[in-house]
């Protein structure tokens, strides 16, 4: 599966990332709302793994070749090497469900649905 960024982000100095989440995703509530608020994003702060995760994520590269180059930059902090795939797949997991990410074989399936 190939995983693609639906969230904005920034990264911070410290060469870790935020990703910018809307305070409201309705346009009404929006215009209601956003104008009492001082940000218009929610940041949510990943770590330094988190962040080397977010940063491959491209919508080119898939979960696999994701993990391969995590392990390669971080070989001392993903040990052993087998818990790789399963701990970049539940960082991957996580994303989804929050909606930050999607998968673009889940975009194709929506697209046939949607032509049926």
């Amino acid at each position: 599966m190939i995983p693609l960024r639906q969230m904005e982000f920034e990264t911070r100095e410290d060469g870790k990332v935020d990703i910018l989440m809307p305070r409201f995703r309705h346009p009404i509530w929006k215009r209601a709302l956003q104008p009492h608020w001082k940000q218009e994003f929610i940041r949510i702060h990943l770590d330094e793994m988190g962040s080397a995760i977010w940063l491959q994520v491209d919508g080119i590269i898939n979960v696999n070749e994701l993990c391969c180059r995590v392990q390669a930059t971080y070989p001392e902090k993903l040990y052993p090497p087998e818990e790789t795939e399963k701990r970049v797949t539940q960082f991957l997991s996580l994303l989804y469900q929050q909606r930050y990410i999607t998968f673009r074989e889940i975009i194709k399936e929506k697209k046939q649905e949607q032509g049926k």
